[in-house]
């Protein structure tokens, strides 16, 4: 299974809710990684989409507690059994945990690859995720070279579970 996530210089991935910042070519990255695949996320994360609807072209599976929620272009789950049976029959670089940070927390340990944005600025961020570099469990690849948009530097690495 992958994971993808954008982070700031001290792992901050989100604030209020909602992503830190707005970079045209990270999301680009992002849809042409996991358009046709399958993503996995949280309530909160559906909800902060366009529209609070399931990303377009993708398999949406949404983890809720609340076994009354409706989605659109979603399939919910209320376990995270629930997903292993789901992702235990999909080929694991199709499936993609993209939020929010619990999930990510939970998730990571069943992730062997991580495709991370490093955006080079500090954030006043609400929500962190596990630093990978510090971690040890992880080889880590630059994707790419350094890139700019809007003033904000950023890069993307590939990091590789270790065997």
């Amino acid at each position: 299974m992958n994971l993808i996530i954008a982070v700031d210089k001290n792992w901050g991935i989100g604030k209020d809710g909602g992503l830190l910042c707005h970079i045209p070519g990270d999301l680009e990255y992002f849809k042409k990684m996991t358009l046709d695949k399958t993503v996995i996320m949280g309530r909160v994360t559906l909800e902060s989409l366009p529209g609070s609807k399931g990303l377009p072209r993708r398999r949406n599976i949404v983890l809720t507690r609340d076994t009354s929620y409706e989605a659109v272009n979603a399939e919910l789950v209320h376990s995270y059994e629930e997903i292993d049976e789901i992702v235990s029959c999909l080929p694991e670089e199709d499936v993609f945990v993209i939020g929010g940070a619990q999930i990510y927390k939970d998730m990571l340990p069943k992730c062997d690859i991580c495709y991370v944005t490093k955006i080079y600025k500090d954030f006043d961020a609400d929500r962190h995720f596990e630093n990978l570099d510090a971690s040890g469990e992880f080889d880590c690849e630059p994707v790419g070279e350094l890139m700019e948009e809007k003033g904000i530097e950023y890069r993307f690495y590939k990091y590789t579970r270790k065997r």
